[in-house]
């Protein structure tokens, strides 16, 4: 009988490789054994059973990762997956083990694979770099599409600086990121530390193929519903452009902004280098956009030094100076939240990283630990800000953590409990000006980007 289930197992492999040969894919496992992968960093095991490729998880074993020997950079992946339990896992992609980069750890892009709550499968991690890249927060469908308990299907297409992928046919991720273009594939077992409930639980992997040759001839057709995140430097995608993003930075000049009091570039306080605009520890150096803005999407990208304090404002009211060149202004709050006093001051932390400053705190949603999500000093940030009549909101590295209305009685009522009382209508203007504070640290923004909103 064993004998007659090896043959069984040989003649689908036989046939799958016939088949996937003469559509462009290429097997990446032949359903009987583990060549051309090797084994990095964790001890997990790693075998074949009834045709599939099978992960196991090991008490105390970190992070362990089946990869490919070869390296890929323009490829459509697809495979199947299937947890035992909900246990967190992802596949790498153009991703690097290299003894000069943290002891030979695994690094690179990874295809979630999230069966919690949470819910992030075929979103986007940067393994052992950067953290998350593209979450699905903005992606509702994409969070509803992978079954636990289930064989489900993934898509991968890396082509270019272009990172889309796809669960059960539902897409989920369209990221634009230039950092790697090419690298291994690697099949991960999440370490469980000393979690015996979760040891000995299998992660199940079929139908690996892949695309090299044309991939781009082979691409799907991508859902415009699907929010585009990019992290090009200072540059706007075709994407971008189509939909009518700015830059409001390029880089390079200092046009489109000017101080806040005057009518010129501030002479001292900001310098520009690597594609970074930097204020430094100055005084009275805050920057505002030319134009004005009524509704709109704004992003940019900061990064902080140790104890810093700065915010975007915006809503810039010219009637509202409030004296040694102080603006005021809506704020998203920029601090450094462990070492800067001011987190500890307010109410409710309000005056913490990314919150409304001295009005509304930034919290996350309960179910991924209410925690903020900060990528550490001297790391890029996100900062996102949505305003869409009187609805507005903040968000700090994809994830929202401020959303408020600022037309209603709660909103007024919120006013006059802060520091801005005795600004009558406070919030409430109709368009401002968008500001960069100095709050004598040392700051760092680029890409500085607007979609203007109807």
């Amino acid at each position: 009988m064993k004998k007659l289930k090896l043959v069984y197992i040989f003649s689908l492999c036989f046939i799958h490789l016939t088949v996937y040969a003469q559509n462009g894919w290429k097997e990446l496992f032949n359903g009987v054994d583990l060549e051309g992968w090797e084994q990095l960093n964790g001890i997990a095991k790693y075998y074949v059973e009834d045709g599939d490729l099978v992960g196991e998880t090991l008490l105390k074993s970190p992070n362990s990762f089946l990869c490919t020997k070869e390296h890929y950079d323009d490829f459509i992946l697809e495979y199947e997956v299937m947890l035992e339990a909900a246990i967190n896992s992802g596949v790498q992609i153009r991703s690097h083990s290299i003894d000069e980069y943290n002891n030979g750890a695994v690094h690179g892009y990874q295809v979630e694979i999230d069966p919690k709550e949470r819910a992030w499968s075929g979103g986007i991690y940067d393994e052992s770099r950067r953290g998350w890249l593209y979450n699905l927060e903005r992606n509702q469908a994409g969070r509803k599409a992978f079954k636990n308990g289930e064989w489900n299907h993934f898509r991968v297409e890396a082509i270019g600086n272009s990172i889309r992928t796809w669960v059960n046919g539902v897409q989920c991720a369209d990221l634009v990121d230039n950092m790697t273009s090419k690298g291994l594939i690697g099949l991960q077992v999440h370490g469980i530390g000393n979690d015996k409930a979760n040891e000995g639980k299998k992660i199940r992997w079929r139908n690996i193929r892949i695309i090299t040759e044309n991939p781009e001839t082979h691409r799907k057709t991508n859902n415009q519903e699907v929010p585009e995140i990019s992290y090009l430097v200072n540059r706007l995608t075709e994407r971008e452009l189509e939909e009518g993003w700015e830059l409001l930075w390029d880089g390079e000049t200092l046009n489109g902004w000017r101080g806040a009091t005057i009518d010129y570039f501030p002479k001292e306080g900001w310098i520009i280098e690597d594609g970074a605009l930097t204020v430094n520890q100055s005084d009275n150096a805050d920057i505002v956009t030319e134009k004005s803005f009524h509704n709109f999407i704004f992003e940019l990208d900061f990064s902080i030094t140790r104890g810093a304090n700065s915010g975007v404002k915006y809503f810039i009211n010219p009637e509202y100076y409030g004296g040694k060149g102080h603006t005021i202004g809506c704020e998203f709050q920029i601090l450094d939240d462990k070492n800067h006093p001011d987190a500890t001051m307010g109410t409710r932390g309000n005056r913490t990283l990314a919150s409304l400053y001295d009005l509304i705190p930034a919290v996350t949603d309960k179910r991924i630990n209410n925690t903020k999500r900060f990528n550490g000093i001297g790391n890029w940030n996100r900062a996102r800000i949505v305003v869409s009549g009187c609805h507005v909101e903040h968000w700090l590295n994809n994830e929202k953590v401020v959303e408020y209305n600022r037309c209603s009685d709660e909103w007024r009522t919120l006013v006059a409990k802060s520091k801005f009382k005795d600004w009558p209508g406070f919030g409430e203007v109709e368009e401002g000006q968008i500001l960069l504070q100095e709050h004598n640290s040392t700051v760092s923004f680029r890409n500085i980007k607007i979609l203007e909103l109807e």
